[in-house]
């Protein structure tokens, strides 16, 4: 059998410039992106068609009552689709899962698993289930940009580069909001706003966002009049919508989690627990037909001034509220932006409607109040105020409530948080004893302190020093920001670029009168995920460390740099200590056989060989490879690369001839023919 063809090896052969190659692939990732959710949306029309047309013709007999009996068939459709081709697949990671990767395995997943999991999503919409199309939107995209890194070979930043384009290009495409998609992807998958990414970003957004306009036009997935932003008395009305948003996002949150532990604890099949779910949303469905599916009808209906009493609109909020969570956790496959949409609208116009009855005075707009609602209840879901502001100025292309909107958006997300300190999405992780913040995962960092990796030898400035000898030495260390000091070397404060042009422009002289004298600062005995938190609140890129007893005693810096480095080395040591545990289990587990580690140098005869085309003694099973820091359980088609440490389960008297085989050259390995032949 040949090997697979290696797509890593036309680049070793034309040898394009790094920034050709990163711009092709992002822009490859945006227009798959783009037309893979294109595919997506008409599964899902398909699946609508099929399941409300067809399946609800053949039921018309039992007249308004198939209304239940229709989710409860789709239900059964995605539990028996879920248990045949996606059972041990990782198939309902979502959003989460590509958080995680990005942050831990830098990008790297199983990216063979989308299409089961996006065709899944699409029977789930199609049949009713309260769920959004975002989720496997941004997996098709995360999928494509993680697929293409890995072939290439690249390395984990330029891959988590790509998994951010392919999850922007999701969303642009799912909502045809580009911008709102390069914020998601910043704010979400990678965790921080970095110029490394950025151009990639943009680039496969812009890219996913021509496709889906020429494809399908330019239009807003929302039509909504012209809303007037009256006057600035009017901000506390939206200040109170933000109030109320908060605690509904909360809520929201928790009832998910809630319900994925309630249809756990089910004794049912697991492919029979969609069902179920089926059998309440029909019911649901049966009385408010309006929370079906995605609910961008009624969404748009209430937009543009739709005549809904308070107490409709109140029944749907809490019917979403309640029958997305269990949608969800019953196993229909989907995402929760839709469905935040759908309670913003539906809480705003409430609102708005019982705003206008008790002021009759006061001239106000409900749906208006609906649109902010909208985006407030989704930042409070997501804890993305950006990418909420974003969608849904692109999605509706009213710029005239912008600014209520960003008020009323960072009141809920406040409000939120102090709540419920996850979002939909870190809470999944958080309860697996994962906590990413700043797209790392500072559970990782809880075991290293500052003093392990802060630098101890660095320059200072005296707190005299003209601003100017203070500018040539920034310019000629090629740093941003150096700690102030004064005579006797205590801290004053710290001098960065930005101070030394402000202080110029004020007509100050020297370090110490520039110099940002309020300090976050951390300690020696701090844990980095600490000192990484401090970091995020004021945007810094380096503490000054001092003595807990002294706060001026300077006793090292800290820069941003330190803690990833090591971070990385953090991820390295856990997945060789995975690896150890892994063959310890092993050897206790099988007497009489030895579990080696082995390790594929360079000029091994198993470099570059898929591990099916190698002729294995029957004595022996290749139980894990680690890669770096990735820990990968080997099938058929696995590449073996210098560098893989492989454990092995083999008999005592193959163990030797095994490592030998993996140490030594082409030639000599050429001499083991009756152990491995090529």
């Amino acid at each position: 059998m040949k090997p697979r063809p290696d797509i890593s090896n036309l680049l070793d052969r034309w040898q394009p410039s790094e920034p050709a190659v990163l711009i092709g692939a992002s822009v490859l990732v945006g227009l798959g992106s783009g037309a893979g959710v294109w595919l997506f949306k008409y599964l899902i029309r398909l699946a609508h068609l099929a399941v409300f047309k067809g399946l609800g013709g053949l039921l018309y007999p039992t007249g308004p009552f198939r209304i239940i009996l229709l989710p409860v068939i789709g239900g059964l459709a995605v539990g028996l689709f879920a248990h045949f081709f996606g059972k041990d697949k990782g198939y309902r990671q979502g959003i989460a899962g590509i958080m995680e990767a990005t942050a831990i395995t830098g990008g790297r997943f199983r990216y063979q698993t989308a299409p089961v999991k996006a065709a899944a999503a699409a029977i789930s919409i199609g049949s009713g289930a309260s769920v959004g199309p975002e989720d496997p939107s941004v997996l098709i995209g995360a999928s494509l940009g993680s697929m293409l890194g890995q072939r290439l070979r690249l390395s984990d930043e330029r891959i988590r580069a790509l998994v951010g384009a392919g999850a922007a290009a999701g969303i642009s495409a799912a909502f045809n909001a580009p911008i709102a998609g390069v914020f998601f992807a910043l704010e979400i998958i990678l965790g921080e706003i970095s110029g490394k990414a950025l151009g990639v970003i943009v680039l496969s957004s812009v890219a996913s966002a021509i496709f889906t306009q020429t494809v399908t036009g330019p239009e807003p997935a929302f039509h909504v009049p012209t809303y007037v932003f009256n006057a600035a008395h009017d901000l506390p009305l939206y200040l109170v919508l933000g109030l109320l948003a908060g605690p509904v996002s909360a809520l929201y949150i928790r009832l998910l989690y809630l319900a994925k532990d309630i249809f756990k604890a089910a004794v049912l099949p697991e492919w029979l627990t969609p069902s179920l779910a089926g059998v309440l949303l029909g019911i649901i469905g049966f009385i408010l037909p309006q929370i079906l599916g995605v609910g961008y009808g009624t969404i748009e209906e209430i937009l543009t001034g739709g005549h809904f009493g308070i107490l409709l609109l109140l029944f749907m909020l809490a019917a979403k509220l309640v029958m997305t969570p269990v949608s969800i956790g019953g196993g229909f496959p989907g995402g929760v932006f839709a469905p935040s949409l759908f309670i913003g609208a539906t809480l705003g116009s409430a609102y708005g409607t019982a705003i206008q009855a008790i002021f009759p005075s006061i001239i106000i707009e409900p749906s208006a109040f609906a649109m902010v609602g909208m985006a407030a209840l989704l930042a409070g879901a997501v804890h993305a105020p950006l990418t909420a502001i974003m969608l849904l100025f692109e999605m509706t292309n009213d710029y005239h409530i912008i600014l209520p909107l960003m008020f009323a958006v960072v009141v809920s997300m406040t409000i939120s948080q102090f709540l419920q300190r996850d979002s939909v999405y870190t809470l999944n992780l958080t309860r697996r004893g994962i906590r990413i913040e700043h797209g790392r995962d500072v559970e990782v960092l809880d075991g290293i302190n500052v003093s392990d990796v802060m630098q101890t030898d660095f320059n200072v400035i005296p707190e005299f020093e003209s601003l100017t000898a203070a500018l040539d030495l920034f310019m000629r260390l090629r740093i941003h920001g150096l700690p102030v000091v004064d005579a006797f070397g205590s801290l004053t404060g710290i001098l960065t670029m930005q101070d030394i042009d402000a202080g110029m422009s004020q007509g100050k002289n020297t370090a110490g009168e520039a110099c940002t004298q309020k300090l976050v600062s951390a300690y020696k005995d701090e844990t980095l995920s600490a000192a990484l938190r401090k970091m995020g609140v004021r945007d810094i890129g380096r503490l000054p460390v001092v003595d807990r007893k002294d706060s001026r005693k300077l006793v090292g810096i800290l820069r941003r740099s330190d803690i990833i480095r090591a971070y990385d080395a953090a991820l390295t040591q856990r997945a060789r200590t995975k690896h150890h545990a892994q063959q310890e289990q092993l050897a206790a587990l099988m007497d009489g056989v030895d579990v080696e580690e082995l390790t594929i140098e360079s000029g091994s005869h198993c470099a570059g060989q898929r591990i099916s085309d190698l002729r294995w003694p029957k004595e022996c099973i290749v139980a894990s490879v680690r890669r770096g820091r990735r820990l990968m359980i080997p099938h058929g088609d696995t590449v073996l690369q210098e560098g893989d440490v492989l454990a092995v389960v083999t008999e005592k008297e193959v163990s030797k001839k095994l490592r030998s085989l993996c140490d030594q050259g082409q030639k000599q390995a050429d001499d083991h023919i009756g152990i491995l032949n090529a």
